[in-house]
């Protein structure tokens, strides 16, 4: 039989990154490596990481609520509860939180191996380093993931 994966409302790992508190909700060991799914949760006022291009997978955000703006190369979408945002390797994307309220979304990952990314970013700060844009995109980097400025 195959192992089942259930978290409830207060599990999952719990990852404190500035103004986002990550909590993983599936790491991939259910998966077999297929999906990640993470819990975003970011501060009222509080910006997004860097806009960025992953070359390894697929990236979806469903916001639950609060209201988000993803921002994709030059182009801003609106992105209230109940909006999902599917993001296919190559595009560049980030997103932010303009709104009073936080911002909740269901993150996933296929394959899963950016789950890994806010671990590493976490131990970056947990030892001494800054969240600066040069060491998010060193991290990044590691997940076949790189700062997007060309909108080509």
């Amino acid at each position: 039989m195959n192992k089942v994966s259930v978290v409830g409302p207060t599990g999952g790992e719990v990852i404190d990154l500035g103004p986002a508190r990550i909590r993983i909700l599936e790491d991939g060991g259910t998966t077999a490596h297929r999906l990640g799914v993470a819990e975003i949760t970011l501060a009222p006022h509080a910006e997004g990481p860097p806009q960025h291009r992953h070359a390894g997978h697929d990236e979806g955000f469903y916001v639950l609520s609060g209201a988000a703006v993803f921002t994709v190369g030059d182009t801003v979408h609106e992105a209230p509860a109940g909006t999902l945002v599917t993001v296919p390797p190559g595009a560049p994307h980030t997103f932010a939180n303009p709104g009073d309220e936080p911002l909740v979304m269901l993150n996933t990952f296929t394959p899963d191996r950016y789950v890994q990314y806010f671990r590493d970013l976490r131990d970056v700060i947990a030892g001494g380093g800054e969240a600066d844009a040069r060491t998010v995109a060193e991290v990044m980097g590691r997940y076949a993931t790189t700062p997007a400025d060309d909108f080509a």
